[in-house]
């Protein structure tokens, strides 16, 4: 590298990511980093709104970013690019919850109903939403949507699609209890959910089992977040994205290894349950453009058909041209 750059990342705290807050992940020479713990929902030893910082005030270099409001980001032309790194997945059946005394039994029920989510477009929303729909055969626009929180990029909703809007700090689980909204799509749901002051339960009675189901089918584990940077730093360092890919690699490498430990983590049964997942999924923290290029055309199909963005663009468009190698 020619001119020494120091820049930040901002990203959660997860176990993949303790490499970079150790310092045990090297940067090449010429750059050195800054990795600042922001959470997006919670507010992190550096801060909260870790996306709406990176889009609206451009409060860092690099940042863990929502996988749908970065598809907005790219429909819209807003000076953002990817690098095909994807710290957070999760799956849509595990994040359903209805209350443990519901009729409803199978997404279909859900029509005519009103769910709860944080926001229309957070991406296990746009998720959920798109598995109903081409998974499950249940129109997400036969639903009634109740949001918390703000959109970090405006859109006009389809035609004819409700969704309203709670009043900020609302507790979706104590609606939920209370039989004012008949469901909760949330990757992490509210404390009275959490705590068990409202008896709930998971839609899919065997949601393990329907998610293994699904990965077998599409050979994914659906991507959540993207690592994103401001076009700008890439126009000045050409060479950035590829070191980023190369310590982001570092950083699975080492966090693989903690694992070896069954003492790593306080969760008494860890070891059996890393066996069990392995056995599973094998190694699903798969990153690079190849690999993931179906996972994100199916990304764009749902947003497309939300309504998210105008045009279904090819996933190439997210990227750093010379990450698509990868």
């Amino acid at each position: 590298m020619s001119n020494p750059l120091e820049i930040t990342i901002a990203m959660d705290r997860y176990d993949r990511h303790f490499p970079f807050f150790d310092g045990t992940v090297k940067a090449p020479d010429g750059l050195s980093y800054r990795a600042l713990q922001v959470g997006q929902s919670d507010h992190l030893r550096d801060g909260t709104d870790r996306h709406g910082q990176m889009i609206h005030n451009q409060a860092f270099d690099v940042a863990e970013f929502s996988m749908s409001t970065f598809l907005m980001a790219i429909d819209r032309g807003l000076p953002l690019i990817g690098i095909p790194i994807f710290p957070r997945r999760l799956f849509s059946q595990s994040c359903m919850f209805v209350r443990a005394d519901s009729d409803i039994e199978h997404p279909r029920d859900l029509i005519g109903r009103r769910v709860g989510l944080s926001s229309f477009q957070t991406t296990l929303s746009l998720l959920a939403k798109g598995d109903l729909k081409f998974e499950y055969g249940v129109e997400w626009e036969k639903i009634k949507w109740l949001m918390t929180t703000d959109e970090k990029v405006k859109f006009d909703p389809k035609p004819g699609v409700v969704i309203d809007r709670a009043p900020k700090g609302t507790d979706l689980g104590l609606l939920l209890g209370r039989g004012e909204i008949d469901a909760v799509f949330m990757p992490h749901p509210p404390p009275s959910i959490m705590k068990g002051d409202v008896p709930t339960r998971r839609l899919f009675k065997d949601a393990r089992r329907e998610e293994q189901r699904y990965f077998k089918k599409y050979g994914w584990w659906p991507i959540m977040h993207i690592v994103a940077m401001h076009q700008d730093l890439v126009a000045r360092r050409p060479d950035l994205p590829a070191a980023l890919m190369d310590m982001f690699h570092q950083a699975h490498e080492i966090n693989l290894d903690y694992y070896t430990d069954p003492n790593w983590s306080r969760l008494p049964w860890i070891r059996y349950l890393y066996e069990e997942s392995s056995a599973v999924f094998g190694d699903p923290w798969i990153n690079g453009f190849k690999r993931n290029r179906a996972n994100l055309e199916q990304f764009i199909l749902y947003s497309h058909d939300q309504g998210l963005i105008k045009e279904r663009y090819e996933p190439e468009r997210l990227f750093v041209p010379s990450t698509l190698n990868t």
